[in-house]
């Protein structure tokens, strides 16, 4: 064999060794990341989830409760803000209602319909009269809240907006309702644990298109609850 084919012959082993080595390398590589499996750091949010859009609200502690008065500031419930011809109250539970019945007569006034209850998780009935409170409507994210965390310095028209803003209503279990109050995602969470993620994203969302902050308390809470489904999306309405 000629010298110079002798090293080419050397120059083709060479380059299939380097070739194997790599091989191997990507391969070992593959196996350490397939092993570590659970102990790999979840992903971030996806881009526009609500986990990603937690990480962009300012976090300060709330402001003082002084002066706060609900019709005084948001106006009386329920409104025709969207002039429509239905009071914020019926059109919500329009939406929210299964096979709603309308009042004879009314074009508006829901006489009767089936919730499935997002807080609790429960059915119910809901007919108009002596227990129509059994069907609330509540705001997603408080008013109360809304006004600690930076409402207090908007004008009325805003804050109307706000307290009659589909993003910021939801029917519910009026037991449920009123337990909640004006408590913050720190101080009360739907009981109903499948609802929980949806129900911190509406919170977010709400937050977000009204510029309201989130105190280090409610932050850490939706946190922990969005850790379970880091892509849950932003509800548009």
């Amino acid at each position: 064999m000629s010298a110079t084919a002798k090293k080419s012959s050397q120059t083709r082993k060479t380059l299939q060794l380097v070739l194997i080595a790599v091989a191997a390398l990507v391969l070992a590589g593959n196996f350490v990341v397939k092993s570590l499996g659970d102990d790999v750091a979840p992903a971030e949010g996806a881009e526009g989830s609500a986990l990603a859009t937690l990480d962009v609200l300012t976090v300060q502690d709330a402001a003082t409760e002084d002066g706060y008065d609900r019709e005084s500031d948001f106006g009386s419930a329920w409104q025709d803000v969207d002039d429509n011809g239905c009071d914020t109250r019926n059109d919500m539970l329009q939406r929210d209602l299964d096979d709603f019945v309308l009042t004879d007569g009314d074009s508006c006034q829901v006489a009767s319909g089936t919730l499935d209850d997002p807080y609790t998780g429960e059915t119910i009935e809901f007919e108009r009269g002596e227990r129509s409170g059994d069907v609330q409507i509540d705001h997603v994210v408080a008013l109360m809240n809304a006004w600690t965390t930076g409402a207090a310095d908007w004008n009325k028209d805003k804050r109307v907006e706000i307290a009659n803003d589909p993003l910021n209503l939801i029917a519910s279990d009026g037991p449920a309702n009123m337990g909640k109050g004006a408590k913050d995602a720190a101080e009360w969470l739907p009981e109903n644990q499948a609802f929980r993620c949806e129900y911190v994203a509406r919170q977010i969302a709400v937050k977000a298109k009204y510029e309201l902050w989130v105190t280090p308390a409610e932050h850490d809470a939706m946190e922990d609850v969005l850790t379970s489904c880091p892509s849950e999306p932003l509800p548009a309405s």
